[in-house]
């Protein structure tokens, strides 16, 4: 008996850090989302290709052969670029339009980029030539815990306490706060729209960025010209789920989706070994009942009507 419960603790706590570890992913994705949301009232369904994109850079840099440390400063700043080219090129032209049309931009500028990339890189997945990142590991009383996944779990909350201060502290920070409340009014007290809107997709495409390096880098090790979308879906969810323009929401609904995740793709636990395929279906369908006692998720207040 001593021994299956030493067996089941540490499969207990094995399973919290792979928890906290995907959970740290998922919210990096939430809260990029949930920046722009919050001040444009737009929901960039680009904002996979922005993963994608760094990635890329990752990619070429790799064969070029730069050593791994230096190219995460260089691919943040590549999906820094990005999303603020995305945001002066795409959504800046038609930010008045109606909420449909900047909908359909975000759309159509996904789809544009991911056909670029696929016509030039091929639709063939391509290796990142990083080390085996995943690989480095060191015990704890006798459980083995992956390198990347304390990297993960302390960039996470690290950034969110960074981003925390300076939302609190910087002028721009108090500016989108405002920006997220009454859009309007701030603009009408002499707050600059661009820069507010800028920053919003600098600080996604920052998250994006370190996101990208961790899931495609040095988790997954290859990128092909798709492959940000089931990361955006990952992080959209997230962010709906801890309601669509909360910061705090989306690192909520983060650790709520991975939580579920785990939980399910956990064989024995509460779905056998070969109906473990379906945790996807299931995790989504939680997700749905979820919203529909909640329609404005976890942490979200009343529906706001921008005028």
């Amino acid at each position: 008996m001593e021994v299956i419960l030493a067996i089941n603790a540490h499969a207990v706590v094995q399973n919290v850090i792979n928890w906290l570890a995907l959970g740290s992913l998922y919210a990096l994705l939430g809260i990029g989302i949930a920046a722009v949301f919050a001040v444009l009232g737009l929901i960039n369904f680009a904002h996979g290709e922005v993963l994608t994109i760094s990635a890329v850079s990752m990619l070429l840099l790799s064969v070029a052969g730069v050593p791994w440390q230096a190219i995460l400063p260089l691919a943040i700043l590549v999906s820094i670029i990005a999303a603020i080219l995305m945001e002066r090129l795409a959504f800046r032209p038609v930010r008045n339009a109606p909420a449909i049309t900047l909908l359909l931009t975000s759309l159509g500028l996904s789809l544009i980029i991911q056909n670029a990339i696929q016509i030039w890189r091929g639709p063939r997945s391509e290796p990142i030539l990083f080390p085996d990142l995943s690989s480095a590991q060191f015990r704890v009383a006798g459980l083995r815990v992956q390198w990347i996944d304390v990297a993960v779990i302390l960039t996470t909350f690290t950034a969110v306490f960074l981003l925390s201060l300076f939302l609190r502290r910087s002028v721009i920070g108090l500016a989108m706060r405002a920006s997220s409340e009454d859009f309007v009014m701030t603009r009408l007290m002499g707050v600059p729209a661009n820069t507010v809107i800028m920053a919003a997709f600098a600080i996604s495409g920052l998250l994006a960025g370190l996101a990208a390096f961790f899931y495609f880098g040095a988790i997954v090790g290859q990128i092909q010209y798709n492959f940000g979308f089931p990361l955006l879906l990952k992080g959209f969810i997230a962010a709906v789920i801890g309601g669509l323009g909360s910061v705090n929401g989306a690192i909520l609904g983060g650790f709520f989706l991975a939580a579920l995740e785990t939980i399910f793709t956990i064989p024995g636990f509460v779905l056998s070994a070969e109906q473990t395929a379906y945790t996807s279906a299931i995790v989504f369908s939680i997700v749905i009942v979820v919203l529909l006692v909640r329609p404005q998720g976890l942490l979200g207040g009343g529906a706001v009507e921008r005028v």
